[in-house]
């Protein structure tokens, strides 16, 4: 009896370090986002950041252009790869994006994802992601990877079918114009709904890279503040793993149970390549500290 306790003890270990390993991949090759305004936050956080990895750089309103370029500029310098947004929507004219793609190219990058926006209404002559990917202006400017989003749990504004033509689309075109290809999710808190939608990607023919989105460490206050902010329709999904007492509203949650239930049910051959995505909401220091010690990663001066 006690040899079979052992035994089952030893399978036990044997699988907590497999699922621990497969974390550890996840986050091995990771991207965090920034904004504009978070050029010094990312300078104290380079030390805790691998080389190479990919820093996304926002388009939000109210940030302008040159401040855009800085920030993807400084990611460069840093060593890191830049991931410059740009929001359709908000482009006031061609001139404009002609302007944006040949600073950044100037800066060296050669990355870009490419978003609808916000606006109802287009402000220029862009109605969406997919006209800027068909304008061709992004490879003639030197972009050669194209991000583009996926919405696992849907977009309050857009039905499941449009969603899914649109993600097509996008990739059909840059597949066409042979750039290459990234989707990054917007962020959730439940790993079943992403496995489930990874798993349709792969059916549709879709077998890009996908960076899905975590929220990096931060109160649990300050993490459904921007999920309601980001139509996550997840508040319930928030109280549930990290408790319901308005005590703990303040508490620092960690995004590893998320991470752990993902890394569980992730299966290479069905949900294809995959890695994280970090919205930090609780500060770019604070998010790039936590991977590297959760993760133990081997960091590069």
């Amino acid at each position: 009896m006690a040899l079979v306790t052992q035994e089952s003890m030893k399978v036990g270990e044997d699988s907590a370090r497999a699922l621990r390993e497969r974390m550890r991949d996840l986050l091995r090759g990771y991207s965090i986002e920034i904004t504009a305004k978070d050029v010094r936050s990312l300078s104290e956080a380079a030390p805790l950041i691998p080389k190479g990895t990919s820093i996304s750089v926002t388009f939000l309103p109210g940030e302008d252009v040159d401040a855009r370029v800085a920030a993807a500029g400084a990611a460069k310098r840093s060593g890191f790869s830049p991931v410059s947004h740009i929001s359709a929507r908000r482009l006031k004219s061609t001139g404009e994006l002609e302007d944006f793609l040949s600073r950044l190219h100037q800066q060296g990058v050669d990355r870009a994802f490419v978003v609808a926006g916000d606006p109802a209404r287009p402000e220029g002559p862009y109605e969406d992601a997919l006209a800027i990917i068909k304008s061709g202006l992004l490879a003639k400017h030197g972009i050669s990877r194209v991000g583009i989003s996926g919405y696992p749990e849907g977009h309050p504004q857009i039905s499941e079918e449009k969603l899914w033509r649109a993600l097509k689309d996008k990739h059909a075109v840059l597949k066409s114009l042979g750039q290459e290809c990234e989707i990054t999710t917007q962020f959730g808190f439940d790993a079943e709904p992403v496995l489930a939608w990874l798993e349709r990607v792969r059916a549709e023919g879709i077998h890009s890279k996908v960076r899905v989105g975590i929220a990096g460490p931060a109160s649990v206050k300050t993490l459904l503040r921007f999920a309601a902010r980001c139509g996550v329709g997840a508040s319930a999904k928030v109280m549930a793993k990290y408790g319901v007492s308005i005590t703990k509203l303040l508490n620092t949650a960690g995004p590893d149970r998320i991470i752990e239930e993902f890394a569980a049910g992730l299966n290479p051959r069905l949900h294809g390549e995959v890695a994280l995505h970090f919205y930090p909401f609780g500060g770019v220091k604070n998010t790039a500290g936590w991977v590297a010690d959760f993760a133990g990663l081997e960091l590069v001066a």
